[in-house]
This record gives C-alpha cells, sequence and structure tokens, in this order.
C-alpha cells in the first residue's frame, strides 16, 4: 500500500466543459473540487483519487497506478462509478444532488450541486454534544425523508455517519457520500471488500449472519443520534456482538431529552435487526411526534437560556 498526498487539479484546469476553481475538501478516497459550468453556475466536482491505490505527483493530470494496486483501484473505480449511476435518477432536498457523472483522465467524476454549510460531525463539535432537541428531531426528519427516497429507489446507503450528512446554513440536512451503496434487490451478505465506518456500521456489515437491509441504515441513524448526544460515535458493533458495553440513551441522557426520543435512539441500536424500526419513514413519523409532553422535568436544557437550546 502505498501514502502519499495527491496533487490537486490546478485551477483554470478545463474538465469536460467545467473549470476547476479550486479544492475544496480532500480525503483518503477522492478530492472535492469547487468548480463552475458553462454559465459560470458554481458546481462540486468530486474526483475518485484513492491515496492508497494512486498517485499524481504536481504538474501532472492523470494519476498512475502501480501495477500491483491496479484490481484495488479499478475496484473502487466501479462502485464510484455505480455511485454517480445510482444517484443522478434522485431529486430529493435531502439528498446530494448528483447532475453529472463521466470517465475522464484515468479516473471517475461525479458533478454534485453546490452548498453551503458544515458536515454534522463538525457541527456535533463545535456544540459539544450539546443540541436541542428540536433541532435534533427536525434534522434527523429530514435525513430520514431523504433516507426513504433512497430507500423507496432500491438502494442501501451503507455508510451513513455525521460526516457524510451535509448541514446546509439554515440547518437542513443533505445526505452524501454513496460510495459503499448497493441495490437492495440483489442484497446478501456484505461484500468481502465492502466500506463501513466502525460505531456507525450495523452488526450485519461485519458479517453474513444477517441479510443487509433498510434496517442496517436505521442502526447507522440511531447510531448518528446516539454521537448528535454523546459528542463520538457509540461501541462499534462487532464489539458490542461480544462484549456489549453501549449504556443505553434513555439511562445516559434521562434527564436531558424526552423519553420518547431516548427510546427511539435504543431501538434503531438494537443488534437483531428484526427487532429494530424496518422503515425509514416510520422512524421520521416517530421523530416528526412532539417530544414535550414527556420531556423530562427540570431538563438542564431548559434551563441554559439560549437560542436554539432547550
Amino acid at each position: 500500500m502505498v501514502s502519499q498526498n495527491n496533487q490537486a487539479l490546478p485551477a483554470g484546469y478545463e474538465l469536460e466543459g467545467y473549470r476547476i476553481e479550486r479544492q475544496l475538501s480532500v480525503g483518503g478516497f477522492s478530492i472535492v473540487y469547487l468548480a463552475h459550468d458553462a454559465a459560470g453556475t458554481p458546481v462540486a466536482i468530486k474526483e475518485y483519487l484513492p491515496n492508497a491505490h494512486a498517485l499524481r505527483h504536481e504538474g501532472e493530470i492523470a494519476p498512475t497506478i502501480p501495477p500491483e494496486f491496479q484490481a484495488d483501484f479499478n475496484h473502487g473505480l466501479k462502485l464510484f462509478f455505480e455511485e454517480g449511476r445510482a444517484l443522478t435518477g434522485l431529486d430529493h432536498p435531502n439528498v446530494v444532488r448528483v447532475l453529472n457523472f463521466f470517465r475522464a483522465n484515468g479516473t471517475v467524476y461525479l458533478v454534485m450541486r453546490f452548498e453551503t454549510g458544515q458536515t454534522l460531525r463538525e457541527h456535533i463539535r463545535g456544540h459539544r454534544g450539546r443540541l436541542a432537541e428540536t433541532f435534533l428531531r427536525k434534522m434527523f426528519s429530514g435525513v430520514l425523508d431523504g433516507l426513504g427516497e433512497v430507500h423507496g429507489c432500491g438502494l442501501l446507503h451503507l455508510d451513513i455517519k455525521p460526516a457524510n450528512i451535509w448541514l446546509r446554513t439554515d440547518d437542513s440536512p443533505v445526505l452524501r457520500d454513496f460510495g459503499a451503496a448497493r441495490y437492495a434487490l440483489d442484497i446478501g451478505p456484505p461484500e468481502p471488500r465492502a466500506m463501513y465506518t466502525p460505531g456507525y456500521a450495523a452488526p450485519e456489515q461485519y458479517h453474513g449472519k444477517f441479510t443487509l437491509g433498510p434496517w442496517t441504515d436505521i442502526y447507522a441513524v440511531g447510531a448518528c443520534m446516539y454521537a448528535a448526544l454523546a459528542g463520538g460515535a457509540p461501541q462499534a458493533a462487532d464489539e458490542r456482538m461480544v462484549d456489549d458495553q453501549l449504556l443505553p440513551a434513555r439511562q445516559r441522557w434521562g434527564s436531558q431529552y424526552s423519553p420518547r426520543l431516548l427510546a427511539t435512539i435504543d431501538e434503531c441500536l438494537r443488534l437483531e435487526p428484526t427487532r429494530r424500526p424496518q422503515h425509514a419513514r416510520a422512524l421520521q413519523a416517530s421523530l416528526a411526534t412532539d417530544g414535550d409532553a414527556d420531556k423530562p422535568p427540570g431538563s438542564w436544557f431548559s434551563r441554559l437560556g439560549l437560542p436554539g437550546f432547550k
């Protein structure tokens, strides 16, 4: 496995009718650019460029892939291309909008609607877990509305986590990064090289004991809600299967949030898939229910007196 920092495409580079302006972000598998189309509309372009398998030096455009990493590079390239193909048919305010996808420079690019804001992970870190219940219910209701649309198209996301939930400046969420997505119609045990994130991945993503399904994404949503309160990911599911040390949300935050919200989180995080909520729409309806009636008295959030907190 190689390890290096890949050079981004230069500012001003013309890519299939799009003009690269600057790099927005970089990760282990991709680089995201701010660009403009022929009409001058800003877009975000995601380039598949895994640090472990490809190398682009300064002044180069096409990456170099060592022969021993070609198979792994091609496998990821296929998943990336499938992500673009799957998402071009989705148009929902809470799901990343892919406008175009194409092959160029020996790799694949996704052209997405440009959004301003930050990730839920950044938001959680900025608030140190002290998030208002009203914010949590509304925001995750939006996530589930988008997820319901994804599931309705026969897709599973399979990598929902705070870093993959984008918050616009008005706090409305956008579910993004579908690189691990699979079609639910032919779903079975996880692929040998399937991507997952410990703490957010459901037990069935580690082995073939259970079948993957919408309930797998539901576990991840519950883990995101837990992380929003805790400030970090819950205990990884494979560890929980051996020795479950995860303190239920109802015990950990019983005096701070409504019992209904906390019970919903615990239901999503059940290890047995059949005992979790089975549909995103049903879970969304549960979150949309007003929790003021069963909110615990004396909640310290209600005494903060700060805008946006309760």
